[in-house]
């Protein structure tokens, strides 16, 4: 079964509705957010890290960077970094590589949401490949996956210079 398949299956079982649309080839969230002319704010950007040797899931907005020491206190974890797609590619078989959806908790992997992303009221997020996305409001991906919610975003550098 495909990424998107699983995911339309388990949105479907859990009564949540959602919207998937096709659009041109976006490799990164930034490129997403302007296919589908959303703000990069609303754009789930899934990020896969190491703690302490555990894989998780990061899930922050797109016009957003991870805050690797935020996250590492956070977390409360010795050491934090960034994992390798050669590391984490296998988890996701039917996914390209790079378009996850934000569901985790679909391939036994913990997700962690930033607080700023949280706040949405909706999200767009890959589903499995550069050509697809989803939106479907925040309260229900956070009923559904249940993320640890916290504070590990760096702000995005146009933001920096406005301060």
């Amino acid at each position: 079964m495909r990424c998107k398949e699983r995911l339309q299956e388990y949105l479907t079982a859990n009564g949540v509705s959602f919207e998937i649309e096709p659009h041109r080839l976006a490799y990164t969230a930034q490129q997403l957010a302007a296919a589908e002319h959303v703000s990069g704010k609303q754009v789930a950007k899934v990020v896969v890290a190491v703690a302490d040797q555990n894989t998780i899931m990061l899930v922050l907005p797109a016009s957003s960077s991870v805050n690797l020491e935020k996250l590492r206190a956070e977390l409360g974890a010795r050491w934090v970094r960034l994992a390798k797609e050669e590391e984490f590619a296998s988890a996701f078989p039917d996914c390209e590589v790079g378009a996850m959806p934000p569901f985790g908790n679909l391939y036994g992997v913990p997700v962690y949401m930033d607080r700023s992303l949280a706040r949405a009221p909706e999200i767009t997020f890959p589903v499995g490949s550069h050509t697809e996305s989803m939106k479907l409001r925040t309260e229900d991906y956070q009923r559904l996956v249940s993320p640890h919610v916290m504070e590990f975003a760096a702000q995005p550098l146009a933001r920096l210079q406005e301060a």
